[in-house]
């Protein structure tokens, strides 16, 4: 039975999905919150938001994910990165799933992927959860209701977390999948309920279509300077680094917090809302994020709370380290209202560096950002994947490996076009440890980073004085006004500078021997950057 505020164009079975229970189209945020408390999905919080739990998956499983090797993309992915699925297996895998969900209720979303008209990816997301439905709804950008009428999605998500894949018959690993198939515009999650499954699927489908047009996906934040658009800024970086937290700077305005695009025409979000971590939150260093847990619909995830008086737990990681909130972008009062902006005149890289070695920001050459970005060095902090406790030092290429499709240089290249012809001036940024590594040393003071950043944004930190890094030949500043001049020395906040010495030339060996890999399709300038 078609349940909704809007009746669609195109139904499910129009797509071929047919003897479902109740499918609800379309709802909007205060129906989607009352049919999952009526579900028994989660819990009303404080001001209306929805307290949920997400079951044994509390982060992304990456080792799940498969593509589907079909012959118009066999030559275009990264397979070394990307596992592939058999186009039978993954038949198979769709008419199980199909089976499985005849009879029970669904939640669709008609939603867009991109601010920007010309580049916008129309998607339908296909929930068995209501929360995952006000999620996404959430995360994605929302049609108005008059666009609604003719809406035919590009692609379809389907998301059941009740079904169990068989890793015999539909070739993937376990119990859980997320199926991509580009030939037939769909993906297929089973066995999971976490919600950022959702998310990042989009996010992986613009990594893939996007630099076939020559536009660039960015895993990052992006604000500008209020009141003029031309001053963007773009922050890469993984999960735990700081995008949604040093985006969301009072003085300038958000364009958004995790995913855009950059296009000739200058920078867009793909993106409709905020996905932002909550362990340890402060309501004094982050007031805008921790304004958003109490209001309606925000969906908090995974958070240990008073079942009386439903007030949070913070620090209770009980759950998960990895505890989030999701929330629409205009719950951010400094929020762009278009959600683009020109080109940016700075491009950030942030780095949670565990070993302790980087400075707080250095200023990186074009050559020098090429091999930062495809270098991707950061930690993985807790909970953000299954199985990870504590820091543990990784490279990512392009800060989000794990959502590239496509080779590496790929990326690159169009990132390092960009710079040259708009003229970014390019950093890296240590929100890491300092003082030692993970275990000795403390994580980096967040007023310092944000007094540095704002410094950069600015310009006044390109008049500073700057040093050559003995390690990694990149610039960095030696006195900046707010900013203890023992800090922007990482040797110095050691207390045995010959340890700190070892742990460097461990590290600078650990990007050498990452950096082999992408030897062969760089050029010459980026190959002399590589190190010192």
């Amino acid at each position: 039975m078609i349940k909704g505020r809007v009746n669609p164009t195109n139904t499910l079975e129009d797509q071929g999905i047919s003897e479902l229970g109740n499918v609800y189209y379309n709802l909007i945020e205060s129906d989607l919150v009352e049919e999952a408390l009526k579900r028994g999905e989660g819990h009303l919080g404080q001001g209306g938001s929805l307290l949920v739990t997400t079951g044994k998956h509390t982060g992304r499983s990456p080792k799940d994910k498969f593509v589907v090797r079909t012959p118009d993309v066999k030559d275009t992915i990264w397979w070394e990165n990307n596992k592939p699925m058999d186009p039978d297996a993954f038949d198979r895998l769709h008419r199980d799933m199909l089976r499985h969900m005849k009879g029970r209720d669904y939640f669709v979303q008609d939603l867009y992927a991109g601010a920007d008209p010309e580049q916008r990816l129309d998607v339908r997301l296909i929930n068995e959860l209501a929360w995952h439905g006000l999620f996404i709804r959430h995360m994605l950008r929302r049609p108005d209701r008059s666009e609604l009428d003719g809406f035919a999605p590009e692609f379809t998500i389907i998301n059941c977390p009740s079904f169990t894949a068989d890793p015999n018959e539909h070739g993937c690993r376990t119990g859980t999948v997320i199926a991509m198939n580009f030939a037939k515009n769909l993906i297929l999650i089973g066995g999971t309920a976490y919600a950022g499954e959702n998310k990042k699927s989009v996010f992986s489908l613009l990594n893939y279509i996007l630099p076939g047009k020559g536009l660039m996906p960015m895993h990052c934040s992006a604000n500008h300077t209020t009141g003029d658009p031309s001053g963007a800024a773009v922050f890469f970086g993984l999960s735990g680094t700081g995008k949604t937290t040093l985006s969301a700077d009072p003085a300038r305005t958000l364009i958004g917090d995790d995913e855009h695009g950059w296009s000739d025409n200058g920078i867009f979000n793909f993106e409709g809302g905020c996905y932002a971590k909550t362990i340890s939150l402060d309501p004094e260093a982050e007031p805008e994020i921790y304004a958003t847990l109490t209001k309606f619909g925000t969906v908090i995830e995974n958070m240990v709370y008073d079942e009386d008086t439903k007030d949070l737990d913070f620090e209770d990681d009980s759950l998960t380290a990895n505890m989030r909130c999701a929330y629409p972008l205009h719950y951010i009062s400094n929020a762009s209202e278009t959600s683009v902006a020109g080109h940016p005149r700075n491009v950030v890289m942030l780095t949670c560096d565990a070993y302790g070695v980087l400075p707080p920001i250095a200023r990186l050459s074009p050559a020098q950002a090429m091999y930062h970005f495809l270098s991707g060095f950061t930690s993985k902090t807790p909970g953000t994947e299954i199985g990870v406790t504590e820091p543990i030092p990784t490279f990512s290429t392009c800060f989000g490996a794990p959502f590239m499709p496509r080779r590496p240089e790929v990326y690159g290249n169009l990132l390092r076009d960009k710079i040259a012809r708009h003229g970014a001036t390019c950093w890296l940024v240590n929100t890491g440890w300092t003082g030692g590594a993970f275990g000795t040393g403390s994580r980096m003071p967040i007023k310092a980073t944000r007094a540095l950043l704002s410094a950069a944004l600015d310009g006044s930190l390109n008049d500073a004085e700057f040093r050559k890094d003995p390690n990694f030949g990149f610039e960095v500043p030696v006195d900046v006004p707010g900013v203890a001049e023992v800090l922007l020395d990482p040797r110095r906040t050691w207390d045995d500078g010959e340890a700190y010495d070892r742990q460097a030339a461990k590290l600078v060996q650990m990007f050498a021997d990452n950096f082999e890999q992408y030897v062969p399709y760089i050029d010459e300038d980026v190959k002399a950057a590589a190190i010192g």
